[in-house]
């Protein structure tokens, strides 16, 4: 069986997702945050980037949309649970766990604009 190459849309698409992670990464790193893993994939969902600060664990969800209500608006419900379900595999696998708090968050990347981080978001 012969893999599948993306087309020109789908590869422009994906390199824009991974851009807006990559900004998005930076604008947590200058708010004090580190950058624990991008892109964390479990068999339930997938987790765009992990960060921590102190003994708070922000899941973060990176949208590129044209405006910041946009990109709030396109985590749907289905989105969300499949974060939350990845969230818990990871928090599992930590060894202290029992001492970190979970938050999700979303990053809405804007066209030259600086990245916008709503904390707690869902």
């Amino acid at each position: 069986m012969k893999a599948e190459r993306p087309d020109g849309r789908k590869l422009r698409a994906l390199k824009r997702g991974h851009l807006a992670e990559y900004r998005a990464a930076l604008c947590l790193i200058v708010k004090g945050y580190r950058i624990v893993a991008m892109r964390y994939r479990t068999k339930l969902g997938e987790i765009d980037i992990i960060a921590r600060r102190g003994d708070v664990i922000a899941c973060v969800e990176v949208k590129a949309r044209a405006s910041f209500d946009g990109a709030v608006f396109a985590v749907s419900d289905t989105a969300q649970r499949r974060i939350r379900a990845a969230s818990d595999i990871w928090l599992s696998r930590q060894a202290d766990f029992h001492r970190l708090s979970v938050r999700y968050d979303i990053v809405a990347v804007m066209p030259w604009r600086w990245p916008r981080h709503l904390p707690d978001a869902f």
